[in-house]
């Protein structure tokens, strides 16, 4: 969900309730509730979060809009990202200059480039940071963390 103010971003598993919330302005992150996410807010799919960039403009926040299934490890799914959106935090780009504007242009273009190369990988259940080596010799504490934990 976008507003002037903050992307909030909603887990599609059912029962979730907590939302992440990233202000535009502080970029500060919280976790919030659906019921704080306004009406007006402009609403849209997306399949993850990428990560975000500081360029000349400001910072972007970079979301997974496409994905194709590759695979699966011990059942669980690997995709590929095969579409991305990058947001700017600003509202406007009335605060720079030509050259500026120009330069921003320039690695906007550059970042999108890199996104379209072949080789984005992700699962929401497996962890792909770790080989199976690794996880094999991690401790039961470990195992039973979560992803973001991890």
């Amino acid at each position: 969900h976008i507003t002037p103010e903050k992307f909030y971003v909603e887990a599609c598993d059912d029962g979730a309730d907590d939302v992440l919330a990233i202000d535009r302005v502080s970029t500060e992150v919280t976790l919030t509730v659906k019921k704080d996410v306004p009406p007006s807010a402009v609403t849209r799919p997306i399949y993850g979060i990428w990560g975000t960039i500081r360029l000349v403009a400001g910072m972007y926040l970079i979301v997974i809009t496409k994905k194709k299934k590759v695979g699966e490890i011990f059942s669980h799914a690997i995709w590929k990202a095969t579409d991305f959106d990058i947001l700017s935090y600003k509202k406007t780009m009335l605060h720079l200059t030509d050259i500026q504007l120009q330069d921003n242009k320039l690695f906007l273009s550059m970042l999108s480039h890199v996104l379209s190369v072949d080789g984005f990988y992700f699962s929401t259940t497996y962890d792909l940071t770790h080989t199976l080596q690794r996880l094999a010799n991690t401790s039961p504490e470990f195992q039973e963390m979560s992803l973001l934990e991890r």
